[in-house]
């Protein structure tokens, strides 16, 4: 077959192919042949009558490779389209990175080498020889290196995606050039400056992304009277300061505003609310002052309020309830007082969000909240309400999300809330809920966390918890601690085997640890103290491989510490505080316990010496065995342990010297050995004013050692606290 072809067309195609190392779906390697002609190649598109290159479109493909200089040889190309795709950048350093020859084709109007791993930085004379190009589009890079100023000579340009890239320095002024610029989007990079104030001079602008920057200085008072076009606006991220320019309600068609993440003062200005097609508003994470503007009601297409942590005060206005197309109101951590509209869902059909957290909100929660029958997530923690949870937000069976946490809500958890089938997080802690915890709760499959913490709840847990849905799919988290909840722990926690934080304590529970709890091979943090439990710690604990926090203080717990529990090598924190645990320590107690941070076991009956080993525990930082009845001398390993803070040995039996060794503790701001049988010299290395001031002592107690010890050692001792 005869088929017209161009050489230099046809070398540059096989460069580039030669130089793609991936081809996840084998098209180049068998479709790209010199044995028929380039214009019939996948993504090749020629013009008709010279047969030349004039389009390129491999995205998508998961191509890996590099980007030659012979692309820029194509010169009759018109779009080149490699998004998508892995090139990348590799030595020599102009090879894999953008070639400068792409921007010598004068005839290209459109680029997208978007969502690969190119690097380098733009070439400075980009648009001297390309003043046609329409579309830049190089999102998802790792381009690094300044904006160059010749940008502004693309006079044609309509499109400049350079978000999530690498690049440095401050926008060109140049950019208010570009008198046909419809979209500009600089997102997630880390440009510094001030935003060219010829900008906001481009009629033509539709989309402004210049968020998540390091962006500073004060917005035109006027910026919004050469927008007419503008539909989004994105600032959020940056360091801007100053007000909202009201002049931004000239901007008729703004669809979306973010402003959320900067240094923003004053108020909210009222002429927003004319901005009658805004669907997104995002002012969070500012300096605001002020109420909410009523005018905000007038928004009839808003579906997104987002104004949490602003600074604003005020009472929320009713009117932002009526706006009916609404589906997620943000006012988090504000200063809004007041109480709900009793029908508050009246005109909310699509609200799926209501997060009002962190207010000084008061009154009855409304039961009417029941009508907002989309809603997954309702967030209302730590305000004043009071008055009962009403049974009717049972019938929030798209709720994910309940969060009552924080507030002066009283009377019993409604049954109802079992119908909650979507239910995911659960959080009414710190309220004054008594009665019992509906036995239905354990029953929503979806759960992931309980938090039903200090409260007055009283009553047993089931003893079938978990049972009636084996192998809880999600359920990690269960916080019940600080109530008044009675009876055994149940076996049947051996079924919610997601489990990561399991906490019953400061409650009346009695009976033993279920032996079952070390099936429960995901849980981190275990706490049973303050309780009423008896017998001993069982030896299945030893099976929690991912264990950090050990929590049994003060729980009626006796017998003897099972050596498997010091075997689990991710523990941080054991606390087993003021039980009647009783025997030795194992001589190598250290020997897995790498990552312990806290070891708390004062007021037992221990017996037996110190274990040498326990210098071996070297990222210990508290170190409690007071009130127990250890023997023999304290180790002068324990200089070793140079993170400790606090070192507690206080009312046992050891006898001997103070270690010299002890004065390698450079941390150490409690040391506590007092009611014991120690004698000789207080080292000089603890007591001198010199370590008295690099210690930064906070407290240190040697009553009721030996008169020979104080004899001997007062002068060094009154030099010490006369340093403090």
């Amino acid at each position: 077959m005869v088929f017209s072809i161009n050489l230099v067309d046809e070398v540059a195609l096989i460069a580039l192919k030669a130089h793609i190392t991936y081809d996840s779906q084998g098209i180049l390697a068998t479709n790209w042949s010199t044995k028929s002609s380039y214009c019939s190649w996948y993504g090749i598109s020629c013009n008709a009558p010279q047969q030349r290159v004039s389009a390129i479109n491999l995205s998508n493909m998961g191509l890996q490779g590099t980007i030659v200089p012979q692309v820029g040889n194509l010169s009759f190309l018109v779009s080149l389209d490699l998004s998508n795709n892995y090139f990348h950048a590799s030595l020599p350093k102009d090879i894999g990175s953008i070639p400068a020859t792409i921007f010598n084709i004068s005839s290209l109007l459109n680029i997208s080498l978007s969502y690969n791993s190119l690097s380098g930085s733009l070439p400075m004379d980009m648009c001297n020889t390309n003043p046609k190009l329409k579309e830049l589009n190089l999102t998802s890079n790792h381009l690094s290196g300044k904006i160059p100023t010749s940008l502004g000579q693309c006079t044609k340009l309509q499109v400049i995606s350079l978000s999530y890239n690498e690049l440095t320095g401050s926008m060109p002024r140049a950019i208010g050039n570009l008198v046909e610029l419809q979209r500009l989007s600089l997102l997630n990079n880390s440009l510094t400056g001030e935003i060219p104030q010829s900008l906001f001079n481009i009629s033509s602008l539709r989309f402004l992304s210049l968020g998540e920057n390091n962006l500073v200085g004060i917005l035109p008072t006027g910026m919004g009277h050469d927008l007419p076009k503008l539909e989004i606006i994105d600032l959020s991220t940056n360091q801007l300061k100053g007000e909202i320019p009201s002049s931004l309600s000239h901007c008729r068609h703004l669809r979306g505003l973010s402003l959320s993440l900067n240094q923003f003062t004053g108020g909210i200005p009222p002429a927003i609310g004319s901005l009658s097609n805004l669907e997104e508003l995002y002012l969070a994470y500012n300096n605001l002052a002020g109420g909410i503007p009523r005018e905000i009601g007038n928004l009839s297409n808003l579906y997104i309020l987002q104004l949490g942590s602003s600074g604003i005060s005020g009472p929320i206005p009713p009117e932002i309830f009526n706006i009916s197309s609404l589906q997620i109101i943000d006012l988090t951590d504000n200063s809004l007082p007041g109480s709900l509209p009793m029908d508050i869902c009246k005109h909310l059909p699509n609200l799926q969000g209501l997060y009002l957290s962190w207010n000084k909100l008061s009154g009855q929660l409304p039961s009417t909240l029941s009508l907002c029958g989309q809603l997954q997530s309702l967030s209302l923690w730590g305000n004043r309400f009071t008055g009962n949870i009403p049974p009717s937000f049972g019938n929030l069976t798209a709720l994910q999300v309940l969060e009552l946490a924080e507030n002066n809500i009283q009377g019993n958890i409604p049954s109802e809330l079992g119908n909650l089938i979507n239910l995911q997080y659960l959080k009414l802690s710190a309220n004054n809920l008594t009665g019992m915890i509906p036995k239905a709760i354990f029953d929503i499959s979806s759960l992931q966390e309980i938090d039903f913490s200090n409260n007055s709840l009283s009553g047993s847990l089931p003893m079938d918890i978990c049972k009636h849905l084996p192998d809880l799919p999600k359920l990690e988290f269960i916080d019940l601690s600080s109530n008044q909840l009675k009876g055994e722990i149940p076996s049947s926690l051996l079924h919610c085997r997601q489990l990561r934080v399991l906490s019953l304590s400061v409650n009346h529970l009695t009976g033993g640890i279920p032996k079952a709890i070390g099936s429960l091979l995901n849980l981190e943090e275990l706490y049973l103290g303050y309780n009423k439990l008896a017998g001993g710690i069982p030896r299945e604990i030893g099976n929690l491989s991912n264990l950090n926090i050990l929590d049994f203080e003060s729980s009626g717990l006796n017998g003897p510490i099972p050596d498997q529990l010091f075997n689990i090598s991710s523990l941080q924190e054991i606390v087993l505080t003021d039980n009647s645990l009783s025997r030795t320590l194992p001589m190598d107690i250290c020997k897995d316990l790498h990552n312990l941070q806290g070891l708390y076991l004062s007021f037992n009956q221990l017996s037996g010496q110190l274990p040498t080993t326990l210098s071996l525990c070297g990222q210990l930082l508290s170190l409690s065995l007071w009130g127990n009845r250890f023997t023999g001398n304290i180790p002068p390993s324990f200089g070793n342990l140079t993170a400790l803070q606090d070192l507690e040995l206080g009312d046992n039996n050891i006898q001997g010297n103070i270690p010299n060794e002890l004065g390698n503790l450079i941390n150490l701001q409690n040391l506590k050995l007092s009611q014991n049988n120690l004698t000789g010299i207080i080292p000089e290395a603890i007591l001198t004013s010199q370590n008295c001031r690099a210690f930064r002592w906070q407290k240190i107690t040697f009553q009721a050692v030996s008169h020979q010890v104080l004899a001997l050692s007062s002068p060094i001792l009154k030099a010490c606290y006369r340093t403090q």
